[in-house]
C-alpha cells in the first residue's frame, strides 16, 4: 500500500516552516497549507458542473508530494523559474520520487505523475487547484501580515496577493469566499485546526496539528483505495470522510485518548456534543446542493434527538445510508457510494503510530508516545489484515526504517 520512505516523505512536510523570511506569531508549515489546500478544494469544486473529483484528489497528492521536494526554492522564484526550466524542474522532482514510488500500484502511479507534469487537459481541475493554494496561501498571508506591518515591502506584498484573486473568479465557490459568504466561515473553521497540536500533553518531532493529521490519515486511505481497486466514487468517498474525520474538532478541540476513553462514556458523550455542533455551526454554512453529502461523509447520523458519529464504520448509500457488514468489494461500484469505514480507521492508527514512531527515532519521547506506539504496533498484530491489505507489514517496515 505505502513504504516507510514515502511516509518518511510524507512527514517532511511537517518540518517545512513557511513564510520562514517573514515575522510570525505561528510556526507555518506545509503539510498544514497543502490540507487546508486540498478542504478548499473540495468545497470549490462540489460547486462547479462536470468535474472529476478523483482528479482533484490525484492531482493534488501529485503536487504535494512534488512540492516537499522543491521546498527550498521561495514560491515566487519557484514560479519564475518555471516558466523557462518547468522540463528540468520536473525531471528533477522524478528523480527524487521514483525510488518511493515504483512500488505503488506496479508503477502506474508514477506513470500517471509523469503524465500529470506534461498533461494539458482537465484545465477546470488544475485552475480549482490552483484556486485552493492561493486561498490556502492568502488565508497564511492574513496572520504573517499581522506581524510585519513596519517591513518597507510588506504593503506591496498584501497588493500582489489581493489582485490574484481576480483570476479565479470564474469558479463560484472563489466568489462566494471572497465575498466573505458562508464558505468563507468553512475556510476559516477548518484553517483553525493548523493551532491545535496532536499529542498536545507532550513534546514530539516534528510537532503536527490536526489539520495536518487529517490530510495524513486521507492520503493514507487514497493509497489503501488504490491498494484495493477501489471504483472512483468509493476512492472519493474514503479520501474526503479521512480528510474530515477530525472536522468537529474546530469546534470543541483535540482531546487526547487517554482522557476521552478514560472515564467510562465520556466518548459517546463527546461523539454527540460534536455532532450536534456539527449540525448547528457547521453544516448550515455548507452550499445546500451538496450537503446531505457532506453530511453522510463526516458520518453525522441523527437517531431522534441522539446526534452519532459514525465515520469508522462502514457505510453504503443505497437506498439511503446505512451501514454495511459484508466485504466492500461486494459493493465496490459508484452506484453504492460506498466508504471504508473501519479501513480508514486503520489508517487513523497508522498515522498515529507514525507521529509517535518519528520523534522516538529522533530521540524524543516520552511515556506517552512510547505507550502509544506500542500499543498501537499491538493492534495491528492482533488484527494486521483488512480486506487484504496487511497494516502490520507497514508498521514492520517502518520500525525497520527508522531503526526503532
Amino acid at each position: 500500500m505505502i513504504n516507510a520512505t514515502l511516509i518518511e516523505h510524507i512527514f517532511k512536510a511537517a518540518s517545512i516552516s513557511r513564510w520562514n523570511d517573514y515575522p510570525k506569531m505561528v510556526n507555518l508549515v506545509e503539510l498544514d497549507k497543502q490540507a487546508h489546500k486540498f478542504i478548499i478544494a473540495y468545497f470549490i469544486a462540489k460547486l462547479e458542473n462536470d468535474v472529476d473529483m478523483n482528479y482533484i484528489i490525484e492531482g493534488g497528492v501529485f503536487e504535494f508530494l512534488s512540492r516537499v521536494v522543491v521546498t527550498d526554492i521561495r514560491p515566487d522564484v519557484f514560479h519564475q523559474i518555471q516558466k523557462t526550466k518547468n522540463k528540468e524542474i520536473n525531471s528533477w522532482v522524478l528523480t527524487k520520487l521514483e525510488p518511493m514510488l515504483l512500488s505503488i500500484q506496479n508503477g502506474d502511479f508514477l506513470e500517471r505523475l509523469k503524465t500529470y507534469q506534461t498533461d494539458s487537459t482537465h484545465k477546470k481541475e488544475r485552475l480549482i487547484l490552483k484556486a485552493a493554494s492561493y486561498l490556502a496561501t492568502k488565508w497564511e498571508f492574513s496572520i504573517v501580515y499581522q506581524t510585519s506591518q513596519f517591513l518597507n515591502d510588506i504593503e506591496e506584498l498584501k497588493q500582489k496577493v489581493d489582485e490574484e484573486l481576480e483570476d479565479y473568479y470564474e469558479l463560484i465557490g472563489v466568489r462566494k469566499i471572497a465575498m466573505n459568504q458562508k464558505l468563507a466561515r468553512i475556510v476559516d473553521l477548518s484553517g483553525r485546526l493548523r493551532f491545535q497540536k496532536r499529542w498536545a500533553q507532550t513534546q514530539r518531532i516534528p510537532e503536527t496539528t490536526v489539520l495536518g493529521h487529517m490530510l495524513v490519515v486521507a492520503i493514507f486511505g487514497y493509497f489503501y483505495s488504490l491498494e484495493v481497486g477501489a471504483c472512483p466514487k468509493r476512492l472519493e468517498n474514503n479520501f474526503y470522510c479521512a480528510l474530515f474525520h477530525d472536522f468537529p474538532e474546530s469546534l470543541t478541540r483535540d482531546i487526547i485518548s487517554p482522557v476521552k476513553y478514560g472515564i467510562d462514556g465520556l466518548n459517546e458523550i463527546i461523539s454527540e456534543y460534536e455532532m450536534r455542533l456539527i449540525d448547528e455551526r457547521i453544516l448550515p454554512y455548507v452550499p445546500a446542493s451538496y450537503k446531505d453529502e457532506f453530511s453522510y461523509i463526516l458520518g453525522v447520523k441523527k437517531d431522534g434527538e441522539i446526534y452519532k458519529k459514525d465515520e469508522f464504520e462502514n457505510r453504503i448509500n443505497r437506498p439511503e445510508p446505512k451501514h454495511y457488514e459484508g466485504s466492500m468489494q461486494n459493493v465496490n461500484s459508484d452506484e453504492f457510494n460506498a466508504i471504508d469505514g473501519r479501513a480508514l480507521k486503520y489508517c487513523d492508527n497508522l498515522a498515529a503510530f507514525v507521529e509517535a514512531g518519528i520523534s522516538i527515532s529522533y530521540g524524543v519521547k516520552s511515556k506517552e508516545l512510547t505507550e502509544g506506539f506500542e500499543k498501537i504496533s499491538d493492534k495491528f498484530e492482533k488484527n494486521p489484515k483488512i480486506e487484504g491489505v496487511d497494516f502490520s507489514k507497514i508498521c514492520l517496515e517502518f520500525k525497520r526504517h527508522f531503526e526503532i
